[in-house]
């Protein structure tokens, strides 16, 4: 295995001159540095990381945790973290907590250990603490933990608004709202807060529908709107607050004998790219995902750079209007 000492040697320069070439440090010229990267390419040469890492005080590595990469929005995410972290120059680490607690720790303390340059959170199962003792920039999506950790959520309330008015709009006269489960402190419950408000606004009949405390769990999903049909047989609109939810509550729908939109009209959360695959497509309330990921990457940056950089980042959401309304 060639060391940096061959490469020096066979590129006739100072491995001195090979660790600046290395670690982009000090003045090289063009043809030097091309010379260096040729002769490590012909040698196979790999640098170690790890050592290359604790010099520098940075691993060019962010830590991603989210809470389950199979759910649709979560994929999504992850695709254009990795994307904008690559462009500046950073890898991905990704972790799954399932919102597991003590998994979501044990996550959070291995990046902690290895030096991660920073932490992306999109699952949020631990206390406070447990973030500021990590010492390393943080972004958390979709929730506010601490008035020095930045955050990004899209405006919530402005999307449950959407989706309900658009429902009592169609004349919808009794509305069910299907949602995660409110005791998680996320800023994605200003969705159900907006729709309280609206169906109480209007004088609309309605009904709130909450998952477990494993909100993602999507064997759930058929259960509880099965039950919702059977218990609630005269609901004629739905506000889910995923997609993945509402195309559940269209395969429901559906068994049950309704025909969408004209029995049931079904709204649902995030515009992943498969509400418009399903049949029918899927009316839904578009967060800006790439949006979110470029800036959680840009903030971590800006957090290891120094920079300055807002706390709050709230970006606008949009109805796209399909065939299930």
């Amino acid at each position: 295995m060639a060391t940096i000492n061959d490469v020096a040697l066979k590129a006739g320069v100072s491995v001195t001159t090979v660790s600046r070439v290395l670690n982009n440090r000090g003045y090289i010229s063009e043809a030097t540095r091309k010379k260096v990267y040729e002769t490590m390419e012909e040698l196979g040469y790999q640098p170690n990381e790890i050592a290359r890492s604790l010099l520098r005080k940075q691993s060019h590595i962010i830590g991603l945790i989210i809470p389950s990469v199979s759910h649709p929005f979560f994929s999504e995410l992850a695709r254009h973290v990795e994307y904008y972290a690559y462009q500046y120059g950073f890898k991905v680490l990704l972790c799954n907590s399932h919102l597991d607690p003590g998994k979501e720790k044990v996550y959070t303390e291995m990046l902690r250990r290895n030096r991660v340059d920073g932490i992306i959170m999109g699952s949020h199962t631990l206390e406070v603490d447990e973030y500021r003792n990590v010492h390393s920039p943080i972004v958390t999506i979709d929730r506010k933990i601490d008035d020095e950790i930045p955050f990004i959520s899209s405006e919530n309330y402005r999307g449950g608004e959407l989706a309900t008015e658009l429902l009592v709009s169609k004349g919808c006269r009794k509305i069910a709202h299907i949602c995660g489960n409110l005791e998680l402190n996320l800023l994605a419950n200003q969705r159900s807060d907006a729709f309280r408000d609206v169906v109480t606004k209007h004088g609309v009949e309605h009904v709130i529908i909450q998952t477990d405390m494993n909100v993602f769990d999507q064997e759930q999903y058929e259960r509880i709107i099965r039950r919702l049909l059977e218990e609630h047989p005269n609901v004629d609109g739905i506000f889910a607050t995923s997609d993945i939810i509402a195309a559940f509550a269209v395969k429901e729908c559906m068994k049950a004998g309704k025909t969408i939109p004209r029995d049931v009209r079904i709204i649902g959360y995030d515009d992943v790219n498969a509400a418009s695959w399903l049949t029918p497509e899927l009316t839904s309330i578009k967060q800006p995902i790439e949006e979110i990921g470029r800036l959680a990457v840009e903030l971590i940056r800006k957090q290891l750079e120094g920079e300055p950089f807002e706390t709050e980042n709230l970006l606008p959401v949009e109805l796209v209007e399909r065939q299930t309304t």
